[in-house]
C-alpha cells in the first residue's frame, strides 16, 4: 500500500467517524483491530487532536497465548499513547458451542467498559462480512439476519460502529506492512473446526478463484438486504409504536388479525428493541403458539436468549431470567432502619404514608419473604381467596408475585406494603399501627 492509499484509508475511517470523539477499540492484538487502532492514533496525531480513543482487551483464558497477547495490547497502546484496559471473561462452552459463549462474553464485557458518551468501535472488514453471510445462509436465516453485520447499530444505550466494514482483508495487510506493524497470529483461527475459519480457510479462498471478487458481491447483499430490514423498520414503526404500551409490553389482541408474515415482523422488532438476537422461524412460532395463544388461564414462559417471553391480560413481556427468590428469608430486626432487598428490588423503611399495620408483639420476629401459600383473608374483603386468585384479582402479574416483599411476623402474612394488608395484621385499638413502604 503506498503512502496515498495509508492516507485512503484513514480519511475512510474519519469520514466513519463523523462527528464521534471519544471511542472505545476492542482490541484483540490481531491485524484488523491494530490497523484500526494505529489509524486512529495517526488522526490524532495529524487531524483530529480532539479524538480520544480507548482500547479494552478482552481475556477469554482460552488459549495458553492469552496472557501474552494482553502485554502485546499492552505495549502497543503505550507506543501510541493509547489508555488500554484488560477485562478477563468467563466462557461457558455449554452456552451454544465455544464460538457463540465467546462471543456472548466479549460484548457483554465490551458493554460494561463504555464510558458515558463513548461509541464502541470493531475492526470488521469486508472478509468478515462475507463470511457472516455465509453462515447467515447456512442458518437459514431472513433478510435480517442475511443483513449480516451493520456498519453503525444501537449497543446497549451506545452506539457500535465498524469502520472497516467495506475495506478488503487485504488492503489492511498492506497497511499493515506499510507501517511495519506487528501483529497477534491467534492459532484458533487455523483451526476449520469452527464455522467461521472453515468458511475462511476453505470455502471462501475457492469461491474468490472462481469469483475474484466474491467477498466484495456478498457485502453489497449484504447491505441491499439491510436496506430493505431498514425499509421495514420505517413501515411498521408505527404499528409497533401503537402496541407497544408504556412497560415495554406488547398488545396482543391487534395482532390477531394480522397475516402470519406481518405478525412476525412485528415481532422481531418488538424483540430487537431489547437488543436480543433476532429468533429462527421456530421460535417466532413457538412465542405465538405456546405463549400469545396458550390458554386463558396459563401462565406460559419461554426462554429465548437471557430473557423470558410472557403473557399476561393479553399482553407479551420480554423479561429478564431472575433467579427465584422463594426460598429467600430476610430478617429485619430493627425496622427503625431501611432493610435493602436482594436482586435490586429496591428496599422496605418505616414511612408515613399509606395504610399503618399492627406493631409485632414481643415474641414476634420479623421476616421478610416472597412467597406464601394457602388462603388469606386481607382487609376490605369478606372472604377469603387462595393466594394465586388474590394475586390475579389484584392484577399482579405471575412473575411479580415471587418479586413483591411479603412481611411475616413470626410465620404470619402480615402485608405486602403497598399491595395488601392480612386481616391478621389490622391496627387494634390503641395500636398507634405501622407503615411499612416499598420503595423501588
Amino acid at each position: 500500500m503506498k503512502p496515498d492509499c495509508e492516507e485512503t484509508l484513514r480519511r475512510h475511517i474519519a469520514q466513519r467517524l463523523g462527528g464521534r470523539r471519544a471511542v472505545l477499540v476492542a482490541l484483540s492484538g490481531g491485524l484488523d483491530s491494530t490497523v484500526l487502532l494505529d489509524a486512529l492514533a495517526l488522526l490524532r496525531g495529524r487531524q483530529m487532536p480532539d479524538l480520544a480513543p480507548r482500547a479494552v482487551y478482552i481475556n477469554h483464558g482460552l488459549s495458553v497465548h492469552a496472557d501474552d497477547w494482553a502485554q502485546h495490547c499492552a505495549a502497543l497502546c503505550r507506543r501510541l499513547d493509547i489508555p488500554f484496559q484488560q477485562l478477563r471473561v468467563r466462557v461457558d462452552s455449554a452456552d451454544g458451542g465455544i464460538e457463540a459463549a465467546a462471543r456472548s462474553a466479549r460484548y457483554q464485557a465490551l458493554a460494561q467498559a463504555l464510558l458515558p458518551g463513548e461509541t464502541l468501535l470493531t475492526a470488521q472488514h469486508q472478509d468478515d462480512q462475507g463470511e457472516t453471510l455465509l453462515l447467515a445462509l447456512k442458518r437459514g436465516s431472513g433478510p435480517a439476519g442475511l443483513s449480516a453485520m451493520a456498519a453503525l447499530s444501537p449497543f446497549h444505550g451506545h452506539a457500535l460502529l465498524r469502520p472497516l466494514l467495506d475495506i478488503s482483508r487485504a488492503r489492511l495487510r498492506d497497511y499493515a506492512q506499510s507501517r511495519c506493524l506487528n501483529w497477534i497470529e491467534d492459532e484458533s483461527n487455523q483451526d476449520p473446526r469452527f464455522d467461521r475459519n472453515f468458511l475462511r480457510l476453505r470455502v471462501i479462498p475457492l469461491l474468490s478463484q472462481r469469483w475474484p471478487h466474491f467477498s466484495r458481491a456478498a457485502a453489497r447483499s449484504a447491505a441491499l438486504c439491510a436496506d430493505q430490514e431498514t425499509l421495514l423498520d420505517e413501515l411498521l414503526a408505527e404499528t409497533l409504536q401503537q402496541l407497544t404500551g408504556a412497560d415495554n409490553s406488547l398488545d396482543l389482541a391487534p395482532m390477531m388479525g394480522m397475516s402470519a408474515i406481518r405478525r412476525g415482523a412485528v415481532l422481531r422488532r418488538w424483540l430487537a428493541s431489547f437488543g436480543m438476537d433476532m429468533p429462527s422461524q421456530e421460535q417466532l412460532a413457538r412465542i405465538w403458539t405456546e405463549v400469545a395463544l396458550s390458554r386463558r388461564d396459563a401462565e406460559p414462559m419461554l426462554r429465548l436468549g437471557d430473557r423470558q417471553i410472557r403473557r399476561f391480560r393479553q399482553r407479551l413481556f420480554a423479561l429478564p431470567l431472575w433467579p427465584s427468590l422463594r426460598e429467600r428469608v430476610l430478617i429485619w430486626r430493627d425496622v427503625g432502619q431501611m432493610l435493602p432487598l436482594p436482586d435490586d428490588l429496591g428496599l422496605l423503611r418505616q414511612g408515613s404514608g399509606g395504610e399503618a399495620v399492627r406493631r409485632p408483639r414481643a415474641d414476634e420476629r420479623i421476616s421478610v419473604r416472597f412467597s406464601a401459600t394457602g388462603t388469606l383473608h386481607i382487609l376490605g374483603r369478606r372472604h377469603g381467596r387462595p393466594v394465586k386468585k388474590l394475586w390475579q384479582e389484584l392484577g399482579v402479574a405471575p412473575w411479580q408475585r415471587e418479586r413483591t416483599p411479603l412481611v411475616y411476623y413470626n410465620e404470619q402474612l402480615i402485608t405486602a406494603p403497598g399491595v395488601f394488608i392480612t386481616r391478621e395484621g389490622q391496627v387494634g385499638e390503641g395500636d398507634m399501627g405501622l407503615n411499612l413502604e416499598w420503595i423501588r
